[in-house]
């Protein structure tokens, strides 16, 4: 591939830049500063705007973003990926779907009790030595509205609630603090007709897709947890990335490898920026703890359509 017949594409969506080294230095089309403050380096294919932090480590990312018909099927062309035709068909077909079902919502226990009250029953003494005992901290508990139920159905759990886009609860998870043999008890809602506190999530910055909540809760506040290893083509979550165009970190368990790469081959076929974290030695994330997590992170192997097979060789052998 040609990285001047790439900085061509890059001129005719942007402008002219100011040239430093091997750095080029646009106006940036997120916000507009009226100074050339996004920089482009095409070698290591990475940009960063210096005002408002807009960054990414995949210009294919720029291009989508803010590229004309013709732009976008150059740079594919460029870079090696999907015919462009192919690819808008697939984007076209994807969304509009009649059938779509209406996203659920669900009522919280009667005996939930939350958390993040200052003034709690001695009934919380217990929930609250688990959740510490899995590391969650206070300010944990406030952002993600955590909860438990002392009686009841759901009786000596752990409730860790989610928000649909109005505010409104579409599901919530369950955990036995009781070490009960049934450790989960959730609410029957389709999940792939749903995304775990969406209210909270950020598609145009990261987002860490992991198995569990508790995992999620160690991932940090832009994470989300498919309640599972497998995460469909057709479900809320994948159309919302896709069409959101979001960077994705994927931090499932080891022992769900092979649906891992399913899901990485599958978000590959639209050109999304991905990345996988290494958590071998670590049953999941919660297991790793915040620290080894956010090491492990920042040295995540960048995903694309061109490494991505020499990629799964390396790790199998």
């Amino acid at each position: 591939m040609s990285n001047s017949e790439k900085l061509k594409v890059i001129k005719d969506i942007f402008g002219y830049p100011y040239c430093s080294g091997t750095e080029y230095i646009f106006n940036c089309p997120k916000c507009n500063h009226h100074k050339p403050k996004l920089s482009v380096n095409i070698d290591k294919n990475v940009f960063k705007c210096w005002v408002c932090d807009y960054s990414g480590t995949n210009i294919s990312r720029l291009v989508r973003s803010y590229g004309d018909y013709n732009q976008k099927k150059k740079w594919k062309e460029l870079d090696g990926q999907v015919q462009l035709d192919n690819f808008e068909a697939q984007i076209q077909s994807f969304f509009e779907n009649p059938a779509e079902e209406i996203e659920s919502t669900v009522s919280l226990p009667n005996e939930f009790i939350s958390l993040a009250n200052n003034n709690l029953p001695r009934s919380a003494s217990n929930p609250l030595k688990y959740l510490r005992d899995r590391g969650v901290t206070k300010k944990d508990i406030l952002y993600w509205k955590i909860g438990y139920c002392p009686d009841g159905e759901y009786g000596g759990r752990i409730i860790v609630p989610s928000f649909n886009m109005t505010g409104y609860t579409n599901y919530f998870v369950a955990r036995s603090y009781r070490e009960d043999w049934r450790k989960y008890m959730n609410p029957r809602v389709k999940k792939n007709n749903m995304i775990f506190n969406q209210l909270y999530v950020d598609f145009e910055n990261d987002v860490v897709i992991t198995e569990g909540v508790f995992d999620a809760i160690v991932a940090g506040p832009n994470s989300i947890p498919i309640l599972g290893s497998t995460l469909k083509k057709g479900s809320k979550l994948f159309k919302e990335v896709v069409k959101n165009d979001t960077p994705i970190y994927i931090a499932l368990d080891p022992d769900a490898e092979k649906k891992a790469h399913k899901l990485i081959s599958n978000l590959l076929k639209y050109g999304m920026e991905l990345y996988k974290i290494d958590l071998s030695s670590y049953d999941d994330v919660a297991d790793m703890g915040r620290e080894e997590f956010l090491q492990r992170k920042k040295q995540a192997a960048f995903l694309n359509s061109e490494n991505y097979l020499l990629y799964r060789i390396s790790n199998f052998l």
